[in-house]
């Protein structure tokens, strides 16, 4: 007796302490081959940062297509992670049906679906969205980017290749004390401020943006270029008029101090509210000043015009039935449809950019590292200036023979250490200020000025992202976002975007075809088996105890 008194105190100490080990010592283990829930180094530093509640409400509950069930399976397991790393991250599912048209005022937007099951088609609407709170502040993500893709599978992949990406960067904007801040620049001929604002007003809920001019060089270069420099990065869109000397070297040495730049212009002068006015226009080459400054960085931007194939349509009136004037969407060859590269994280699973009138830019080899961000297609033409460009011209059917100037390079990220332009130059004036190079530093060039520019419709600036007369969608809004993250991201988060998994989709053509032998599977085999073993054991029984 004493023997299993001494036996039960043993094994009651043994629990205790496995359970106080299993208490003190936690740890998951992930075993997938692509490691799809070990979070990055990028994402435990932000989460560190976490040090008050942060509640995230996932609006992916109640009853939507099977094969979305896997998203909010694949959302839950991610969000579990980052609760696990961090206890202040508390997660909520709601179902958003009682609360639809609260969540659209809120900015989240449904998705229609097209929903394939026994082989028939139906419709769908789902609420992919996640909203997180942080104090006083709330955000929202985005859980269905938009992308270009072949197939609703294809989008669920890159919807749960987006999770941490879209997660990370959204904790670490909302957590965030200290917003860094943009020059949006001035005084040369710039885009105004409406034809921004769908870009604008999205940087502006991460970053903090003001207007800067160059007036001010004139007089006092040397004040101009220090208050420059307390920017982190400047934007210059579509600027028209001429650079001073002076004004290029304060740009200069504000990317030689370490500023980054995100340039948008255009080298050649073409009008397109004159073309839509009389019909036709004078494109001709347009002299910024800038050429010698790019020069030194590796880049130059050509005066040249390229026609793409895989070009934006246009709307133009064909004709007037009664008193209603008819329009028909056109290829327009001068506003090229371009792809974005696919293996680098500002442009990976963007849809296709727009482009008006764009130029071609040369690379030259220096020390820089050139990384192409926006090419055409290889079905182009370039178009010498000045040249005078005629709307009828759309009526005309492409010849294959024109187009076969191949690929063009639209946009470039240039990265290394940046020799000043003035480094072996007399200086348009001195300053204390003055480096001849920059290390690391950051800088992408876009051939059209454009790139950026909202439409107007009613007195009010229209989505960047969809055209308002032909409806088509771009990823101009998403790209310009991208790009702005990349050049200010000093912990790599937007490297994140690069993250491929292999989801494994079930065919649904294959599982329709052999759906009765899995049914017969899953359903009569197991019948049938407890029927054999219910009547084998009974047999076996009676012979027993006969």
């Amino acid at each position: 007796m004493n023997k299993n008194i001494k036996n039960i105190v043993w094994l009651i100490i043994g629990l205790v302490v496995l359970n106080f080990i299993n208490q003190s010592f936690y740890k998951r283990f992930d075993l997938t081959a692509d490691k799809r829930f070990t979070l990055s180094e990028t994402t435990n530093k932000i989460l560190s940062n976490v040090d008050e509640p942060l509640f995230i409400t996932v609006y992916l509950e109640g009853d939507f297509p099977s094969e979305f069930k896997r998203l909010q399976v694949e959302t839950r397991q991610y969000l579990e992670e980052l609760s696990t790393e961090n206890s202040n991250i508390k997660i909520h599912f709601e179902n958003p049906d009682d609360q639809r048209e609260d969540l659209i005022k809120r900015g989240m937007m449904p998705s229609q679906l097209t929903v394939e099951e026994d082989g028939k088609l139906s419709e769908a609407i789902i609420f992919p969205w996640a909203e997180i709170s942080f104090g006083k502040k709330t955000i929202v993500v985005s859980l269905l980017p938009n992308a270009i893709v072949a197939s609703q599978e294809e989008q669920l992949q890159k919807a749960i290749e987006n999770l941490e990406y879209g997660f990370s960067n959204a904790i670490s904007s909302i957590i965030q004390t200290k917003s860094k801040n943009i020059a949006i620049l001035k005084g040369n001929g710039e885009l105004q401020d409406i034809y921004q604002y769908s870009f604008l007003s999205e940087v502006a809920k991460k970053y903090k943006l003001a207007k800067f001019t160059l007036d001010s060089v004139a007089t006092n270069p040397q004040q101009t270029l220090k208050d420059l420099t307390s920017f982190d990065l400047i934007l210059i869109a579509k600027p028209t008029q001429k650079f001073t000397d002076k004004e290029k070297l304060t740009l200069d040495q504000f990317i030689a101090n370490g500023g980054k730049t995100l340039w948008m212009l255009d080298n050649v002068q073409a009008d397109q509210d004159s073309l839509f006015k009389n019909g036709r226009m004078l494109a001709y080459p347009r002299d910024l000043n800038l050429t010698d400054l790019l020069f030194s960085y590796g880049v130059r931007i050509n005066t040249t015009l390229v026609k793409d194939l895989y070009a934006a349509k246009i709307a133009l009136a064909t004709g007037t039935i009664g008193n209603q004037t008819q329009f028909q969407n056109l290829d327009w060859f001068y506003h090229p449809l371009v792809s974005g590269n696919p293996n680098h994280a500002i442009t990976k699973n963007i849809a296709p950019v727009r482009l008006q009138f764009a130029n071609q830019i040369d690379t030259l080899k220096n020390n820089i590292k050139k990384t192409p961000l926006l090419m055409s297609s290889p079905l182009t033409q370039k178009v010498g200036m000045p040249t005078i460009i005629e709307l009828q011209s759309i009526a005309n059917e492409p010849q294959d023979k024109d187009y076969v100037s191949g690929n063009q390079l639209f946009a470039v990220l240039l990265e290394g250490d940046f020799n000043s332009a003035y480094k072996n130059r007399i200086k348009p004036f001195e300053t204390s200020l003055f480096r001849e190079n920059a290390t690391q530093n950051k800088m992408i060039i876009i051939a059209d000025g454009d790139v950026g520019k909202n439409q107007i419709l009613k007195g009010k600036p229209t989505d960047l992202a969809r055209d308002k007369w032909t409806n088509e969608q771009f990823g101009n809004k998403d790209f310009l976002l991208n790009a702005v993250d990349y050049l200010l991201d000093d912990v790599g988060l937007i490297e994140l975007r690069n993250k491929t998994l292999q989801i494994n989709i079930l065919d649904k053509q294959k599982a329709f075809e052999e759906r009765t032998f899995w049914q017969f599977l899953n359903i009569g085999l197991p019948l049938i088996l407890l029927f054999a073993f219910g009547f084998g054991f009974n047999y076996i029984r009676k012979r027993r105890y006969r």
